[in-house]
């Protein structure tokens, strides 16, 4: 539970009604009157999770740009602003989270664990702009999962070849140990499970008859 002082609790709703109705001018007016951009909701989440996360782009676009917010303000469950730019597909958003420092190689799951679990259009400029600001591409979430396995499970053929070109290992098991290839077939994904089976005898040896 959040304490609010009563001089501040009309305040407090209006913020986070602005936020929701992605009302710029509105958070505007409210900062001009003293009030905290980086104040929680009673959930403890923070305004900028809130406005990434319920397609509030104006407002995201918003706080990022002020040089006293948190951009790397987490949830309960560890989730950063920057995670949920790359699950949603907003890059433009997400090359300003970066440029304000956001955290690429955050311990846990990380925004490319989140952006290759994405599986729609934009899937592969977020993990290609993740990658690009040096997003470890082995990272292991806490039971070993790597961003290929979410790809191949979740997200797009596209993803899971981009992955594998620049670098990740198809032959890396998560503690249930299950491979990328596993995880593809475990998912009905067909075309994933291909790409990976084709890159992996690629990489095999030549025999010699």
């Amino acid at each position: 539970m959040v304490w609010v002082p009563a001089s501040w609790a009309s305040s407090f709703d209006d913020f986070f009604i602005a936020v929701k109705k992605n009302d710029v001018p509105a958070l505007r007016h409210l900062v001009q009157r003293g009030f905290d951009l980086n104040t929680r909701n009673a959930e403890g989440e923070h305004a900028l999770y809130l406005a990434l996360r319920d397609d509030a782009p104006d407002v995201a676009t918003y706080l990022i740009s002020q040089p006293k917010v948190d951009v790397e303000a987490r949830t309960a469950k560890d989730e950063s602003p920057l995670m949920i730019a790359a699950i949603k597909g907003r890059l433009e958003l997400a090359r300003r989270l970066i440029a304000r420092k956001a955290e690429v190689n955050k311990t846990g799951w990380t925004p490319l664990h989140y952006a290759a679990s994405n599986a729609n259009e934009t899937s592969t400029a977020m993990v290609r702009l993740l990658l690009e600001n040096h997003a470890y591409i082995d990272a292991e979430s806490p039971n070993k999962t790597t961003p290929l396995m979410m790809a191949a499970h979740y997200g797009a053929p596209g993803v899971v070849k981009l992955l594998l070109e620049e670098g990740a290992d198809p032959l890396l098991k998560n503690q249930l140990g299950l491979t990328a290839i596993d995880f593809a077939q475990r998912a009905n994904r067909q075309a994933s499970a291909d790409i990976i089976s084709a890159f992996v005898r690629a990489r095999q040896p030549k025999g010699k008859w």
